[in-house]
């Protein structure tokens, strides 16, 4: 027993001396100027304070190296070591990358150690609008190995000019497409009044997003997006009339052969004509294609809802053909009489018939004695 507590107090003590030193610091009051989006070649000035709070007896492990990189062109570092309150300058680096060595950051943990940096330095070119790292703080161990729990990065968006410019002439063609389907339909009598104003609000946020300096990026391409589903929505808005004119098109002649078939019952001698039955049949067909297709425009289904109006309308027409034809095929029949309902004679209507008949009889007797007189006279 005594043996193995001996080697549990000896492995105990290894695995203390042996473990590695790990470090413990922070980044804090980071200021990036301007912030936001930026565009080639535009000045930036980054700030910031590490504050190295240790672990164990030491700020920082000497066998660990701090490095800050970043993406900017011409990058000026100046950075300060305080130590409990006294600052210790540094020479200014230049370079993408500044290595701060173990060696230099190493104190007892008992001292107040802050490292405050400024870095300058200039957005690169870019032949893509793309994310550029402003700023990264990470902490590389004896391997030059990356330990990214403690990492720290900033990143912006670098803009190429011209990926603006491009956008926003793709726009204005599309929306030149656009108003070219309003004026297609509005020359069929398609109403476009929804997708008028659909084309309006777009055509603004294009012109919004033409008129921002290229710094404001992100809010162009907001803009741009807004009039993108702007004109997706108008181009909806003139789908649905297209379909909803098409119902109203394909009602036309159901109501004409519905006039025709009610003559058909009109009359005694047709209303039972076995021909009519399928002109009916078909007649009712092309109204179950017209629910059809209405039942399709409320679902969103337009396309759907034009190819059920088409239907309807081929079937009406067909109906009402027959319809015609049949009725001139009874029409020119030998023997065939319609039949006709005389109009109601008012009860006064004969006295007043009888009166205009003396008095034209006595105004005729009249004219016929003068012209005798005229006669013997002459």
């Amino acid at each position: 027993m005594k043996g193995v507590t001996t080697w549990i107090v000896v492995l105990a003590a290894i695995l203390l001396f042996c473990s590695p030193v790990v470090s413990a610091w922070s980044v804090s009051e980071v200021v990036i100027e301007p912030s936001g989006s930026l565009t080639p070649g535009t000045a930036v000035t980054v700030s910031y304070k590490i504050q190295f709070t240790g672990s164990g007896d030491v700020t920082f492990p000497s066998s660990s190296d701090l490095k800050m990189s970043t993406d900017l062109d011409s990058a000026k570092w100046t950075y300060t070591l305080i130590k409990d309150g006294i600052e210790e300058p540094r020479p200014q680096e230049s370079g993408k990358t500044l290595l701060l060595g173990g060696f230099e950051l190493e104190y007892p943990s008992d001292i107040e150690e802050v490292v405050r940096v400024t870095m300058e330095g200039k957005a690169p070119a870019v032949t893509a609008t793309s994310n550029k790292t402003i700023i990264d703080i990470v902490e590389l161990d004896k391997n030059n190995r990356a330990v990214d729990s403690s990492r720290v990065t900033r990143t912006t968006l670098v803009i190429n000019t011209a990926d603006v410019i491009q956008a926003i002439s793709a726009k204005r063609s599309d929306l030149q497409t656009f108003r070219t389907h309003i004026d297609e339909k509005a020359a069929i009598a398609i109403d476009t009044s929804g997708a008028e104003v659909k084309y309006n609000d777009a055509k603004s946020k294009i012109d919004a997003a033409a008129a921002l300096p290229s710094t404001q990026y992100t809010t162009a391409f907001s803009y741009l997006s807004t009039a993108t589903n702007l004109m997706a929505d108008g181009e909806k808005a003139l789908d649905k009339a297209w379909a909803e004119s098409e119902v109203a098109n394909a009602q036309i002649p159901i109501e004409n052969v519905d006039k025709q078939i009610q003559w058909f019952k009109g009359n005694k001698s047709t209303a039972e004509n076995p021909e009519l039955a399928p002109i009916i049949a078909k007649r009712e067909i092309a109204v179950s294609y017209v629910s059809t297709a209405n039942d399709e425009i409320a679902n969103g289904q337009y396309s759907q809802a034009r190819t059920k109006a088409g239907d309807a309308f081929t079937k009406g027409n067909e109906s009402y053909t027959e319809a015609l034809a049949l009725r001139k095929k009874l029409e020119s029949s030998v023997g065939w009489i319609p039949n006709i309902t005389l109009p109601k004679i008012p009860g006064f209507l004969p006295i007043i018939i009888v009166i205009v008949i003396i008095v034209l009889v006595a105004v005729g007797v009249i004219i016929y004695r003068k012209r005798s007189r005229w006669d013997e006279l002459g």
